[in-house]
């Protein structure tokens, strides 16, 4: 509770004294405040479920409004706070994983007010050091997010480090003592009390792409989130080249090795492979991808700290690996309207999933996902997106629909 309290009062006095802004270097203290920089951003979601095995369906309509403020810099110094509101609009027709709506799917966008950020940061040429409430994401997200698709995002009480010892190369180390979880304030599970080390390391001088390496130590403290501690060692490689006649081919690979950490009572190590090839041109953009989490001794590889909603189709049918792996297949289809029409720069895009597990030869199930996305200007953006996810003997068919509009000021 002390550290909440201690973020909130620090966050209040960076954001009180949100004055005009200049973005300017700072010569003062005065300076420092009053030359930073206030925004506000808004996003508003209409998010439907239907789910079988559950009575009633799930209708969740609201807005997400964010308070920001960056103080200049001053020395090297500089401040960076967030306020984050969640708001219901008309009836509260869904299980936001705490009202007690338990007959209807779950759309974990429970209303709250909360700090969902508040930190110290100094940089120089090489070095960039941040102390207090943040939020990272490392690579693609698939182990450490922010979670920013749904409406409160997922921030680390943490000191981090990011060193540039030359202009391809970049080191960054974080050590989190708690992780904010986008069940808000008012939930059991909106706080993981831990001890996780951070470390990514990334070289991006070669024309074939970019190589990064990392090591996620999460020692999770709560008796409820002890098997989910871990240490996952990795390599992730992707890049991009021309392939003639206006082509291009983009390509993933990554491999990953997890065991159990610290006071995880279970005995495992399970692999982690994911690759990815893709082919665009004029607008277009297909490919496919193979993504395995492993299994060993009957327990799963698991990322708990990820942005899972990009991951293992949009339907979130398993944002928890399942006990015997989980294999996942998809083929992907998109196409973005070239020109300053009308429809210039919408995206539409089409992914299939066939997931299966990675021991016993079960297929789960298959998804289909839709999305429609546009920029309506400098300020607004706008999208709607559709699953139906089909069971074999994993969950439940469910079909879920998302209309997003979204402003930045």
């Amino acid at each position: 509770m002390y550290k909440k309290s201690l973020f909130l009062y620090a966050g209040s006095v960076i954001f009180m004294v949100a004055f005009p802004a200049y973005g300017e270097d700072a010569s003062s203290i005065a300076e420092w405040f009053t030359k930073g920089t206030p925004g506000i951003d808004f996003r508003y979601r209409l998010e439907t479920a239907d789910q079988d095995g559950l009575p009633l369906n799930s209708t969740a309509s609201t807005l997400l409004t964010k308070l920001h403020y960056s103080t200049a810099s001053l020395n090297g110094f500089s401040g960076y706070a967030e306020f984050a509101n969640v708001t219901v609009i008309g009836k509260e027709t869904y299980n936001d994983t705490i009202n007690g709506r338990v007959r209807r799917p779950v759309i974990a966008d429970p209303e709250g007010t909360e700090v969902s950020q508040a930190y110290l940061a100094y940089k120089n040429e090489n070095l960039t050091l941040k102390f207090g409430r943040q939020g990272f994401n490392m690579d693609n997200q698939r182990f450490i997010g922010t979670v920013a698709f749904r409406q409160n995002d997922q921030t680390y009480d943490s000191g981090s480090m990011t060193y540039t010892p030359a202009k391809d190369v970049k080191a960054f180390y974080s050590y989190v003592w708690n992780v904010n979880r986008i069940f808000g304030d008012d939930s059991p599970r909106g706080d993981l009390d831990t001890n996780l080390h951070i470390v990514n390391v990334s070289y991006s001088g070669s024309s074939l792409g970019r190589l990064s390496t990392y090591a996620y130590l999460l020692d999770f403290n709560d008796p409820g989130a002890l098997a989910l501690s871990s240490a996952t060692y990795g390599a992730r490689f992707s890049g991009k080249q021309a392939a003639g006649n206006g082509l291009q081919v983009s390509y993933t690979a990554e491999y990953a090795k997890q065991t159990d950490y610290k006071d995880n009572p279970g005995d495992f190590s399970a692999d982690y492979l994911h690759g990815e090839l893709f082919l665009s041109g004029a607008g277009l953009t297909g490919g496919v991808a193979y993504e395995n989490l492993g299994s060993d001794n009957g327990i799963a590889f698991q990322t708990p700290l990820s942005t899972l909603h990009k991951f293992n189709g949009w339907a979130d049918k398993f944002l928890t690996t399942p006990m015997a792996g989980l294999q996942d297949v998809n083929v992907s289809l998109a196409y973005r309207v070239q020109g300053n029409g009308i429809l210039g720069g919408t995206l539409v895009k089409a992914i299939y999933h066939d997931f299966s597990s990675d021991v016993g030869d079960q297929s789960y199930g298959n998804e289909w996902g839709l999305l429609v996305s546009k920029k309506l200007s400098g300020n607004f953006t706008a999208s709607a997106k559709a699953a139906f996810y089909n069971a074999d003997t994993f969950a439940t068919d469910t079909t879920r629909f998302w209309f997003t509009i979204g402003a930045k000021f």
